[in-house]
């Protein structure tokens, strides 16, 4: 026998056997299966080895499992909200509808209020048809008796003003103003702001001694003296305002 035939025939039993276990070890790897992210749904057969379709339950299942966001024509639908949540909305809306006309009803038009002063007492008519919410927080600052020993800190010949808390004309917070058609004559009661027409003081107000029609307009008007507009005109720098009182308010 040829000498090179022995090995010749080793090398060649080596590379069919290498073959041979690359080819089982391929089979024995495991498949790669699509992810559920996929749409990958398993498959089931019988035993007689046809496949077996999903019930009407299994479909049903697998439906609810979808994300609860669905596109239907084009358009993305929101899943109902829980019946108790929607009574509680709805609740709230109408209440939310209800509040202006709750307001209305119990807001009368005028109210009557008295400034007394270390020189006297001052009525008004206060006009909540033509300035409600500057009304209303001037009857409240009444009643809780924010102005009591509060001075007028500014006294001209054609205005006093008072109902600063720090007493110089630099003090209270501020509201939206409500300009209306009330003209600023003799007597008339206004809130002291910059006059910029943004926002005017919550605290202040302003009694005019002799006509003032500049301030139409410009300033909120809620407010007329009905008497003791000889007080008003006598008051000086530094007289007190004793209390305020409001009468015709609703319980």
């Amino acid at each position: 026998m040829n000498r090179w035939a022995l090995p010749i025939i080793v090398i060649f039993l080596l590379i069919f056997g290498a073959g041979v276990f690359y080819t089982q070890g391929q089979k024995q790897a495991e498949p790669n299966l699509p992810s559920e992210t996929d749409g990958f749904t398993p498959v089931a057969f019988d035993e007689n080895g046809n496949r077996i379709q999903p019930t009407q339950t299994q479909q049903q299942q697998q439906t609810q499992q979808q994300s609860p966001q669905q596109l239907v024509q084009g358009q993305q639908v929101t899943p109902p909200k829980n019946q108790n949540q929607q009574s509680l909305q709805n609740t709230q809306q109408q209440q939310t509808q209800q509040q202006p006309q709750q307001q209305q009803k119990t807001l009368e038009a005028t109210y009557n209020a008295v400034i007394k002063t270390t020189k006297g007492n001052i009525s008004l008519t206060l006009r909540a048809d033509k300035a409600p919410n500057t009304v209303i927080n001037f009857i409240n600052k009444a009643e809780s008796n924010f102005y009591t020993n509060l001075i007028f800190h500014r006294v001209e010949d054609w205005v006093i003003q008072g109902g600063d808390p720090l007493g110089n004309g630099t003090g209270g917070g501020n509201i939206p103003v409500e300009f209306n058609d009330l003209p600023f004559v003799t007597g008339a009661l206004g809130a002291a702001s910059r006059g910029d027409g943004q926002v005017q003081n919550d605290a202040q107000f302003f009694i005019t001694t002799s006509d003032a029609s500049w301030l139409n307009g410009a300033y909120t008007n809620f407010g007329i003296v009905t008497e003791g507009m000889d007080v008003a005109k006598s008051i000086s720098v530094g007289d007190k305002i004793l209390g305020i009182t409001v009468e015709g308010i609703n319980d």
